[in-house]
């Protein structure tokens, strides 16, 4: 299925409709990152059956689940060379190219909500420092999708930032973990297949696992009594982006359609996983699981450390700094800090 071609790969050409009227098609291959069974699977599902349906066909969409073409982290440079369209994983996979994709993926302590960062990225300037970033790897970011703050797992109580001391927890890699450290605890990068037996065999005190839904839905919390909610800490956005040389011959109200249904479905993923959490939440105290609500101040603490590890990849590359700093203007700009 490689695309040796634009022609190829786009697939853009012309019909004749019923009336005789030429007609534009386009059709694209994307893959995401995601079992289709997935609130962000579904998700994903309703934006090609409404790209579909508000297109009346003219636009086909390949979709590929659960990267069944290439590994989830090789999927940028798929659709970069070819292979795919577009990319619809997750920005993070792409760190090793340059620091800056963090700071697109998942800021880290940056906002309280995903409708701040969908704010930062549609009307803060986002959409364009991202593209600078994304316009040299020969690629155009479309748009984002975060369903909203994680919860932590934990077989300790977790009060506040005082009992982060000698946490020992699942982390992933990179700025999570330089975080977490700074505020006494022990970040363990593992395989997320490896949490359930780490926690059992007590090698582990918890783990950053997934939003409070997943985490009751993947039995964390028959092992972990102890959980944080609303969630403070990581709010990872998966995010939309195609080859840009397959993104500007589309036509303009084929961009429009693509560009209008993603959003639609950024903000389905939040309504579905606000109402998912508060349902999952509901049968915590059955299954004695203890939640805690860190206040402002205990956040405030977190995000003083998160922008100490901000400072620190800013000087890392140019792009770094100007997507920091664009970061620390919007959330001064609504109110968030200083």
């Amino acid at each position: 299925m490689t695309r040796h071609s634009l022609a190829a790969a786009t697939a853009i050409g012309l019909v004749l409709s019923a009336g005789g009227v030429a007609a534009q098609t386009t059709k694209l291959s994307i893959q995401n990152h995601q079992a289709p069974e997935s609130t962000s699977g579904r998700m994903i599902a309703d934006f090609v059956e409404n790209v579909t349906r508000m297109s009346g066909g003219d636009i086909e969409i390949e979709m590929f689940y659960s990267a069944s073409v290439v590994k989830s982290a090789e999927t940028f440079d798929a659709a970069a060379t070819g292979i795919l369209d577009c990319d619809m994983t997750n920005g993070s996979y792409q760190t090793g190219k340059n620091p800056a994709f963090q700071f697109v993926a998942d800021t880290m302590g940056g906002y309280d909500s995903p409708l701040e960062y969908q704010a930062w990225v549609n009307v803060g300037g986002g959409r364009e420092q991202i593209n600078a970033l994304y316009n040299p790897f020969g690629m155009t970011f479309i748009g984002a999708a975060v369903g909203g703050q994680e919860s932590l797992s934990s077989t300790r109580p977790l009060n506040g930032p005082a009992d982060l001391e000698g946490f020992k927890f699942r982390s992933p890699p990179g700025m999570e973990s330089e975080i977490f450290a700074k505020l006494g605890a022990s970040p363990i990068v593992m395989d997320f297949t490896e949490i359930f037996t780490a926690l059992e065999t007590g090698i582990i005190d918890g783990a950053d696992a997934s939003s409070l839904a997943n985490n009751v839905g993947l039995g964390i919390y028959d092992i972990a009594k102890h959980t944080t909610y609303p969630g403070f800490h990581s709010m990872s956005a998966d995010h939309l982006a195609c080859r840009t040389e397959v993104w500007d011959a589309i036509p303009d109200a084929h961009k429009a359609i693509i560009e209008t249904a993603h959003r639609a479905m950024a903000m389905d993923l939040m309504m579905n996983t606000l109402v998912e959490n508060g349902e999952a939440l509901a049968t915590l105290p059955d299954q004695g699981v203890v939640v805690y609500d860190w206040s402002a101040e205990d956040r405030a603490t977190f995000r003083a450390a998160a922008q100490d590890a901000w400072s620190e990849w800013a000087e890392k590359t140019p792009e770094t700094a100007a997507i920091v700093q664009s970061h620390r203007d919007f959330i001064k700009r609504i109110g968030l800090g200083e």
